[in-house]
């Protein structure tokens, strides 16, 4: 049985109670009760260090632990500095200090979202008299350089890593027993409905909400999108959207079905591949190759539309989505025990800034029934 562990929020969080507690009492603790709110349960998370750095301020340390994840964030430190006072009216101010990412399209705000803000403020405001104010500064030490090897600078967070999360609860979403979990809501969705949604994250779950798809027929496979839709078919799905962010998504266009980045990539071979074919010069196939991000390719890409008037960005990604259709429904027909597929397969790939980029064909079908 996979261990589940608790998100960075949680550990943020622990960091700040200790610290304050050590504010209130001049004692430090072993353990931190922090109450989750998203589960309903209270977590008990070691503290690693406290220290009194004078009377109006000190500084706590605990260690992530994601559990059985494949969490580059494991074991690392997270810093919470608590000051007596602030500048404004809140009785909890929260900051972002060294390793905390910025987020470059909302006035560099510190990437600390909602559930990590309410986390914070719920837990330290029941430990405040009447009166009371603190400012919290929350440090993640390895935070910028952690950050150079995930995809926050697609999604707009730069120069660290972000609170995020919706719950406490980290699970182990690249083990064995939570496709089990995902499968189970997959069999629920599919004996109600003959069409869903595949988000692999929380981006495209949120973006697919906001586009009106009805919650119910959406289901979240993580990176496990082979297993879950040769499921849908069994279960006899008719029709599915696979619906993602295109950094991710591409991978499907190169045969690759377990999508997380420790097992496989292939982005910019992909991307890259689909360019030649276009037509594109080589010294843009060059750039494109040479490009750090999935998404710098995509900039470059409209760039050079923006400069020539050309349509490369529609070109390339519109024969990537059709690729996409094609080798999913050739993954499913390959795992099919008839060697049929029954399910129609079409894809929908979004940016950064959760702008959708491109619909397959039959996406677009697909879209004109579920929005």
């Amino acid at each position: 049985m996979s261990r589940s562990g608790y998100t960075l929020p949680v550990f943020a969080c622990a960091a700040a109670v200790a610290a304050l507690h050590w504010l209130r009492d001049r004692k430090p603790l072993t353990f931190a009760s922090v109450d989750l709110i998203e589960p309903s349960q209270i977590a008990e998370i070691p503290i690693v260090q406290v220290a009194g750095l004078s009377d109006n301020t000190a500084l706590a340390i605990t260690r992530s632990d994601p559990g059985d994840n494949l969490d580059l964030t494991k074991d690392t430190p997270i810093w919470a500095l608590v000051e007596w006072g602030g500048e404004d009216e809140e009785t909890v101010i929260i900051k972002g200090g060294e390793g905390i990412g910025k987020q470059a399209n909302a006035d560099d705000k510190p990437a600390i979202y909602a559930y990590a803000q309410r986390l914070l403020k719920e837990n330290l405001q029941r430990m405040l008299a009447p009166g009371e104010k603190i400012t919290v500064t929350i440090i993640l030490p390895e935070g910028r350089s952690l950050a150079v090897r995930t995809s926050n600078s697609a999604f707009g967070v730069v120069e660290g890593l972000s609170l995020l999360g919706t719950t406490g609860i980290s699970q182990p979403l690249s083990t064995p027993d939570q496709l089990a979990v995902f499968r189970a809501e997959l069999q629920n969705k599919a004996s109600r409905f003959e069409t869903l949604v595949f988000c692999i994250g929380e981006n495209g779950l949120d973006l697919a909400r906001k586009l009106g798809i009805n919650p119910e027929q959406l289901v979240k496979t993580a990176n496990w999108i082979g297993p879950m839709l040769v499921e849908a078919d069994v279960l006899g799905v008719k029709e599915i959207l696979l619906f993602g962010y295109h950094g991710k998504l591409m991978k499907l266009a190169g045969g690759i079905f377990h999508t997380h980045h420790y097992l496989a990539d292939g982005r910019r071979e992909i991307l890259t591949a689909h360019c030649a074919i276009a037509g594109l010069k080589s010294a843009d196939i060059q750039a494109v190759f040479n490009a750090a991000t999935a998404e710098a390719a995509l900039t470059y890409l409209k760039s050079l539309d923006a400069k020539t008037g050309s349509d490369w960005v529609n070109q390339v990604y519109s024969a990537i989505a059709e690729t996409i259709d094609i080798r999913s429904q050739e993954y499913i027909q390959s795992h099919s025990e008839k060697g049929t597929a029954v399910t129609i397969c079409g894809s929908v790939m979004f940016d950064r800034d959760r702008k959708i980029i491109v619909k397959s064909k039959t996406a677009a079908l697909l879209m004109e029934k579920l929005c």
